[in-house]
């Protein structure tokens, strides 16, 4: 694999753009060429599962090999898949009624690609994150022009090498380097564009769109929390909040950011939580090949001054592992109590940094939520499903998983996406296609038609107009 850093000139991305409209615009791809490009798609990734867990290792300097298969490699087969099946059904012209008033006129929906469609993908599934979106515009009818983070240098090559495979060069493109690249990017005049990333980029994005009234899906972040309630079994609730918030080191958009329990629950979840860790990663987190680091050395210190936040402010700071910045290594680390002053309650953490909160009641947790921003991801906890129902009316979130995390990303006909601050527009499965498809309304006139009545001088089709205005 060529692992050669590349920066595409700013110079050449419109050209880039305007090639892929035109290869489009010649031929705009039917049903067959789709399903064939997401069936050689699907093939050349499975061929090469191995070589991308090793680059996105690398680019982590270390990262679980075993997280790689599944959330970058399972994630894009099983949605490839879910596109193919289900590809003919979408592209079928949906009949609609028209009303009695309008028969017999017949109409109808059809989703049509739209062009080019821009994809600006993160570092932290930098495989997941870039593919799905790709192969779902592809599904929809699409070309596609790829901008894959700078800081997975080595999973861009990997990219760059599995689509020069795939597709031919006037149906997707990919574009590499900095943020500057990036800024441009975002500028083009794409047919639809999709963002994912933090809150504070998407609304750079959002701008550099503007201009062109660029249609946006933007996936962004913010603070998930996870609601314990009394009702739940802590040891369980530990258990899948572990996964949630430690999965590739917290490095995940709808992580578990913070946890509300009951306060005379608090330490049994504490002590949970620190059974669990060593369950799963042992007293040496080094190691370990499940632990994985955090991406560079600009994250690590960013994490880092959350904690020494935290310390500074008197708070009980809780590392379940020994920290190795020479490694960035960063241990699950609990800061119990922090008030919304603190730096670890103001930002999304995007790590393995668990702030836990007490809770006097279910009414306080609602409100707690309630009072910032809404989130990404909602992860209630409790068998009662009245308790259960009281959060969803109350509350708001991008999407929610009951007594679990991070699931609901990988189920296909659930739409995902956020809403405010954590993002605009969803994708995944059919809500995917449709976003990237215009829905084309048609209306197909009859022969003879009442409207031909509705024409001044308007009292010669007074009992017309009396039948319809009723």
């Amino acid at each position: 694999m060529d692992t050669t850093t590349i920066t595409t000139p700013i110079s050449e991305l419109r050209p880039t753009l305007d090639r892929l409209r035109a290869a489009w615009q010649a031929h705009k791809p039917d049903r067959a060429q789709r399903s064939a490009d997401l069936l050689r798609l699907r093939q050349a990734l499975k061929r090469r599962l191995e070589a991308m867990a090793q680059a996105i290792a690398a680019d982590f300097g270390h990262r679980s090999l075993h997280e790689s298969r599944i959330a970058d490699g399972m994630a894009v087969l099983n949605e490839i898949d879910h596109l193919r099946r289900h590809l003919r059904r979408w592209m079928k012209p949906r009949r609609v009624g028209v009303g009695w008033r309008f028969l017999p006129a017949r109409a109808e929906i059809r989703a049509e690609p739209v062009g080019v469609v821009g994809v600006i993908s993160p570092w932290n599934y930098p495989v997941n994150l870039a593919l799905i979106p790709l192969a779902t515009a592809i599904a929809a009818g699409n070309h596609v022009y790829l901008k894959p983070s700078e800081h997975t240098p080595r999973t861009s090559a990997f990219l760059r090498e599995l689509l020069a495979e795939v597709f031919p060069d006037g149906r997707v493109a990919l574009a590499e380097g900095g943020a500057e690249v990036a800024a441009a990017f975002a500028a083009l005049p794409f047919d639809h564009l999709v963002f994912t990333g933090s809150t504070a980029v998407g609304r750079k994005v959002m701008a550099a769109a503007a201009p062109n009234l660029t249609p946006l899906t933007l996936e962004l972040g913010g603070k998930s929390p996870a609601i314990v309630c009394d009702d739940y079994p802590l040891e369980l609730a530990a258990a899948r909040l572990a996964t949630g918030k430690w999965f590739n080191g917290g490095q995940t958009c709808i992580a578990p950011d913070y946890v509300l329990v009951g306060a005379a629950r608090r330490d049994a979840l504490v002590q949970a939580l620190r059974t669990q860790v060593r369950a799963r990663y042992g007293q040496v987190l080094a190691g370990n090949e499940d632990y994985s680091r955090i991406i560079n050395a600009g994250q690590y210190a960013r994490l880092q001054g959350y904690v020494d936040d935290a310390r500074a402010r008197g708070l009980e700071v809780i590392e379940l592992g020994q920290a190795d910045p020479a490694q960035r290594l960063f241990p699950p680390t609990l800061v119990l109590e922090p008030g919304d002053d603190a730096t670890v309650m103001q930002e999304e953490i995007f790590g393995p940094v668990f702030p836990i909160r007490s809770m006097r009641s279910l009414d306080e947790a609602i409100d707690y939520v309630n009072a910032h921003d809404r989130p990404l991801a909602l992860y209630p906890f409790s068998h009662d499903r009245a308790q259960v129902e009281r959060i969803l009316r109350a509350t708001l979130a991008g999407g929610v998983c009951v007594n679990d995390t991070l699931f609901h990303f990988a189920i296909n006909d659930l739409p995902f996406g956020g809403i405010g601050p954590s993002g605009m527009g969803a994708y995944h499965g059919r809500a995917g296609f449709d976003a990237m498809s215009k829905q084309l309304p048609i209306l197909w006139q009859a022969r003879r038609s009442g409207g031909d009545l509705l024409k001044p001088p308007y009292r010669q089709a007074q009992w017309l107009i009396d039948l319809i205005v009723r």
